[in-house]
């Protein structure tokens, strides 16, 4: 049977050193958040990390839209916030109401202000594996990865899901870790031919039931990005978490698992930004 990786003890770690540092900073770090429309879900979001915020000692500064904003009003908002000294960093929340365009609001914040890692710069410098921030689930994955002892130099890593937000970075810091990575998606054929390869396998792309425990290779880590919402109302990611349990020799489990080391690892990234302007300051 698989350990279970606890990523809400892990999580539980990060924000508790992170507080630690935050209250060593001769000015407490703050985080803007912009979230426009009552989208239901992104409004759980934002709530979930104003908690985190409060926990880690940051100032959380939350800027609530109508779902009517103009794009010239949201960027104006972004442009002020990146003049703004006391807003250390900036997250906008996605997805924004159909009319807005998220990629020109996006590459307008100001990339020493991108904890998300967003910006084409801050990505530029994480492929080349660059100081800087790191986009917050695969960096959360990576943690994990590093906190269970689990090797990745020379292993084979299979990534499934190709998104700009988890798979393609994750699948260059585990490069940069010198696995042999191998990034699958929906046009890949023969799936379960390179999954049962897998010494670390990961899944990111939100499909219940994607990876059955046929597909898993004995021993392996496998790792569940996904959060799927099932018509009983109860989540489960994207692995087949009974049958694969049986085989792997790590399993992340859905919730509890990547979810909140991605919101811990937020947090880390306003902490990274604010010690960067405060040096810039002294």
């Amino acid at each position: 049977m698989a350990v279970w990786i606890d990523g809400k003890a892990l999580a539980a770690k990060i924000k508790a050193q992170v507080r630690e540092e935050a209250a060593a900073l001769p000015a407490q770090p703050v985080l803007a958040v912009v979230l426009v429309g009552e989208d239901p879900a992104s409004q759980i979001y934002v709530r979930g990390k104003e908690r985190d915020c409060a926990e880690c000692g940051i100032r959380s500064l939350a800027h609530r839209l109508p779902a009517d904003t103009r794009q010239e009003d949201l960027m104006a908002l972004i442009q002020a916030l990146n003049n703004d000294p006391a807003a250390d960093g900036i997250l906008v929340q996605l997805p924004l109401p159909e009319g807005l365009d998220s990629k020109q609001v996006l590459e307008a914040i100001r990339p020493d202000k991108d904890v998300d890692c967003f910006h084409p710069l801050n990505v530029g410098k994480m492929t080349l594996g660059r100081e800087g921030f790191r986009p917050c689930t695969p960096a959360g994955v990576m943690e994990m990865l590093k906190a269970y002892d689990i090797p990745v130099r020379g292993k084979r890593c299979v990534v499934i899901g190709r998104s700009s937000l988890v798979g393609q970075p994750l699948a260059a810091l585990l490069t940069q870790a010198d696995g042999t990575v191998t990034l699958c998606h929906s046009r890949t054929e023969n799936l379960a031919e390179h999954t049962r390869q897998a010494d670390i396998l990961v899944s990111a792309v939100g499909r219940p039931g994607l990876v059955t425990g046929d597909m898993v290779k004995e021993g392996a880590a496998v790792i569940d990005v996904a959060i799927n919402r099932g018509e009983n109302g109860k989540l489960r990611g994207d692995v087949d978490f009974e049958a694969v349990e049986k085989k792997a020799a790590f399993i992340t489990p859905v919730p509890g698992g990547v979810g909140p080391m991605t919101r811990a690892m937020l947090m880390r990234g306003v902490l990274y930004a604010a010690q960067l302007h405060q040096a810039q300051e002294v």
